[in-house]
């Protein structure tokens, strides 16, 4: 599934990235060429971040699932346990 970003946020990114090449090294970088680097991210290093997440989101719920049973879990027959009539 690809990661689609808004105008907004590919802009954003851009602007990140230029920043990024001509403050740490020292190479500016055009919008073209900001773009370009923003597509190569996107394409080649972005989908193993998106995994990653699926992965942990998967790990996280399937925890969750199998501790439904104790989080949901209700006493049955309490009436005349409690002392309340």
């Amino acid at each position: 599934m690809p990661i689609e970003l808004t105008k907004q946020e590919s802009a954003d990114l851009v602007y990140s990235l230029q920043r990024f090449f001509r403050d740490e090294l020292e190479v500016d970088l055009n919008d073209m060429r900001a773009k370009f680097v923003l597509d190569f991210i996107q394409k080649e290093i972005a989908p193993f971040a998106y995994n990653q997440g699926v992965k942990d989101s998967q790990t996280y719920l399937q925890g969750r699932i199998e501790d439904l049973p104790a989080m949901c879990f209700e006493e049955g027959l309490m009436y005349w346990r409690t002392g309340k009539r």
